[in-house]
């Protein structure tokens, strides 16, 4: 075995001494027919546990886990120090009505111009819609929630009748999305709208509940052993502020997969780019939001599966802190590295929907004693001087370790803006041991999901997995007790460095990820693919926020070469969610007329400001040309 490796205790670790070194993943790239060879060899028990010590020699995984020393304890979830109170925010009611925080969330927004709204200008820049366009077309008279719904169903049913399929939602009743909007425009019609979010449509991922709609997590079957019986407690709250649920959303099967593909339902297509990956797991939520169908949705955040697709696909993402957003009622609800969060357009809408479902569940204000919620007071005079005054860390060879120099050229220059244009300070920081940060939220997630899913695959339903889940699940189960126990010293000591890094700086900054949109390839549509070098460079910048409970939230910031959205990532302190919403918002402010038109886009309120009388006509010619590119991806 050899001489084991002892780490310095890590208050002792010379931070000036570390060292970047480069992710160098040793794995195949497979898909179709080999990766359905590859799994069958890796679940044959001597075969398999052969081929699985090697890989794990190969990335030094065995001797990080068993050969070395680690001194300190083991942190099996995040902890977190007590923080101090942001500048130039709001603190909201946790425990009050959703529909309140709604209305705190609206304060904090610069005034609303409707200006945009009635604006026929074909030259403006792209922008989406708003959901305060939406409000204000509903309390103007010139739509109404059961007329939206007209227009986005036959969307909808569009995107699941294609050949090959790539379904935005994999449960869907147009019949209860008609029976919303009604109720919904009978408020408007009475006076009484719920909230800001009433009439707004929203589609859920499909690990969170959401009755009277099954939770497959985009498997055949698991639903058929675990029964919805009421919403999840974010879906919830959304529905007591009136929006209108659509469905189930699509996702990459049981979330443990960075792309988006699954071969179950079909694979949804990137707005931007059809011949491409959307990112993952939140595939489907990121790609009906960037799409223009939905204002929002909801997505599950373990490994980067709200930030990965919102960067891919052009559109915003929120992961919360630990804790900060209860976990009740979704299929990982019992994990440590896992939030729910919105998707959305626009960081005001991203707000709005953080402020509904946001509220720590009780057994976490007891153990995790979290900070009183704010959100930025953006239209305040303090809100500008705290963004001024903001101090943003940057490890810059980490930064720069990207395929293509577009995203870290990309994500500078915005980063050069906000210095000019607000005062915010650069500052260069180090974060050591970023190999043992990624192994650690290797053993940490692939546990829990082992875990989750135990109790149900067996009697041989394990086999009815996708190859690429079936072949991460038997990874998982490789590592032992003493692997993971090892594991979560490494989070204690990764947590250490953070914590020390956030003494100096506000936020970390960083793109999202280290790549734009990948290439389906047309081999994986129907076995699907493993590919471990573009999962490394999918996820190299964000496990830091699901490993220890950090908020993060992912803003689109421009495009390569190729026309592909490019997202820059803000990492903030704990509880630290109004800081990195106001810098998010300032950044989308800088980047608004950089903004591109998805070559799939419905333009569902364009009918009503003027500007055209025939938007089903619209979406039905939208969905013929994306048809097109996708057949043509295909041949």
């Amino acid at each position: 075995m050899g001489k084991k490796l002892v780490m310095l205790p890590v208050e002792e670790v010379d931070m000036s001494a570390v060292k970047y070194e480069h992710e160098v993943i040793q794995a195949p790239h497979l898909t179709g027919f080999s990766l359905k060879l590859f799994v069958r060899m890796v679940e044959a028990p001597l075969v398999g546990s052969l081929i699985l010590s090697f890989l794990k020699k190969q990335n030094k995984l065995d001797k990080l886990l068993q050969n070395t020393v680690i001194p300190e304890q083991p942190m099996f979830k995040p902890e977190f120090p007590p923080q101090d109170p942001e500048p130039g925010v709001i603190v909201v009611e946790e425990d009050g009505k959703p529909e309140g925080r709604v209305e705190s969330a609206l304060k904090c927004l610069q005034p609303y111009d409707s200006s945009g709204f009635m604006s026929g200008d074909s030259n403006a820049s792209f922008r989406y819609w708003k959901i305060r366009d939406y409000a204000h077309a509903y309390r103007s008279g010139l739509a109404t929630p059961s007329m939206v719904a007209e227009h986005i169903i036959p969307a909808i049913e569009e995107f699941s009748s294609r050949n090959p399929p790539t379904p935005l939602l994999i449960s869907f009743d147009a019949v209860d999305v008609k029976k919303q909007a009604e109720a919904s425009t009978k408020r408007f019609m009475e006076g009484n709208p719920l909230s800001i979010l009433d009439g707004i449509f929203m589609a859920i991922k499909d690990d969170i509940d959401c009755y009277p709609h099954p939770s497959k997590g985009a498997t055949t079957w698991l639903h058929e052993f675990r029964s919805v019986k009421q919403d999840a407690v974010s879906v919830s709250r959304l529905r007591s502020c009136g929006v209108i649920l659509i469905g189930k959303a699509n996702m990459h099967e049981l979330g443990l997969g960075t792309t988006g593909n699954n071969s179950n339902y079909g694979t949804t297509r990137n707005p931007h780019a059809p011949e491409r990956y959307t990112g993952g797991s939140s595939s489907g939520p990121a790609a009906i939001v960037a799409s223009g169908l939905c204002s929002a949705a909801l997505g599950t955040d373990g490994g980067g599966s709200i930030r990965i697709p919102s960067s891919l696909c052009g559109v915003v993402g929120l992961k919360t802190t630990y804790g900060r957003t209860s976990m009740t009622g979704a299929l990982c609800d019992g994990g440590t590295v896992e939030s729910i969060g919105p998707i959305a357009s626009t960081v005001e809408d991203v707000m709005l929907v953080y402020a509904a479902i946001l509220g720590s569940s009780p057994a976490d204000k007891i153990s995790l004693r979290p900070s009183p919620p704010c959100l930025p007071n953006l239209s305040s005079y303090e809100s500008s001087i705290a963004l001024g005054s903001l101090q943003l860390g940057k490890y810059t060879e980490w930064f720069n370790d990207v395929q293509s120099t577009d995203i870290s050229d990309k994500c500078d220059d915005v980063l050069s803006l906000l210095s000019k244009t607000h005062g915010c300070k650069i500052i260069e920081v180090v974060i050591p041991e970023l190999h043992e940060m990624r192994t650690s939220h290797l053993l940490s997630i692939g546990s829990e999901a082992l875990c989750g899913l135990n109790p149900y695959c067996e009697d041989g339903n394990g086999v009815k997995l996708t190859y690429e889940t079936r072949g991460n699940l038997v990874l998982f189960g490789s590592f032992t007790a003493t692997d993971f126990y090892a594991a979560q010293c490494l989070r204690r000591r990764a947590m250490y460095y953070h914590m020390e890094i956030f003494k100096k700086v506000d936020i970390i900054v960083t793109p999202t990820t280290g790549m734009t949109a990948p290439i389906i390839p047309p081999s994986a549509l129907k076995f699907g693919e493993s590919d471990i070098q573009v999962t490394g460079y999918l996820m190299r910048f964000i496990m830091a926020a699901n490993l220890l409970g950090l908020p993060a939230i992912s803003i689109p910031v421009g495009y390569d070469k190729q026309g592909l959205p490019i997202g820059l990532q803000l990492i903030g302190r704990p509880w630290g969610e109004a800081s990195i919403l106001r810098l998010a918002s300032a950044i989308e402010e800088l980047c608004a007329t950089s903004k591109k038109r998805p070559a799939s886009f419905y333009d569902i309120l364009k009918i009503y400001n003027g500007c055209n009388n025939k938007v089903l006509l619209s979406v039905t010619r939208c969905g013929r040309q994306w048809q097109a590119l996708v057949s043509s991806n295909e041949e």
